[in-house]
């Protein structure tokens, strides 16, 4: 077994606990005594999630760059330009060497949307300075990622809720 300084998490799949176990590490980190920073590509400020709320409360750096789901998005060139923005200040704290962990929420839709290319999404996770671990999160991660990452987790929806017609539950799911 060697150790390395840091890794490369991928959380994939069509089932629910992808962003929830990214956050379970967060804290996780945090506990840890690392400088945790999170991005979100897709979700907008406009839900207040019991997440966020822990974050801000533990000083975690967050930012939430989306503007919702993009099915509901009434301007897809604005959307793409949100992820193409939220890449941008991923880059910038992946080169910052302050973090000991970034969480990439969402981060597969923007590149199988095509707002980032799949090389310059591994050209800055590659490029990131050594001590920092980094989580991606979101469905349909392209094998190129999966191929440089060192755990990869698909989650495998069974039965949801949310099929059923339950709307989804504060503290469950936001």
């Amino acid at each position: 077994m060697t150790r390395v300084e840091s890794i490369i998490l991928v959380n994939t799949g069509h089932g629910k606990g992808k962003s929830s176990a990214a956050f379970g590490v967060m804290s996780r980190g945090w506990a840890r005594g690392w400088k945790v920073g999170v991005v979100q590509f897709i979700k907008s400020g406009k839900w207040k999630t019991g997440e966020r709320k822990l974050a801000d409360h533990l000083g975690i750096e967050w930012h939430t760059l989306g503007d919702g789901f993009t099915w509901e998005s009434p301007d897809l060139e604005e959307t793409a330009a949100k992820g193409r923005h939220a890449f941008e200040v991923a880059k910038q704290m992946l080169r910052d060497g302050d973090f000991d962990l970034l969480i990439f929420d969402e981060f597969t839709y923007a590149v199988k949307y095509g707002w980032i290319s799949v090389d310059e999404a591994i050209d800055a996770l590659q490029q990131r300075l050594p001590k920092t671990n980094v989580i991606i999160t979101g469905r349909d991660c392209p094998p190129e990622i999966i191929d440089i990452s060192d755990t990869v987790t698909e989650m495998r929806k069974i039965k949801h809720a949310y099929d059923q017609g339950i709307k989804a539950k504060k503290g469950i799911e936001y």
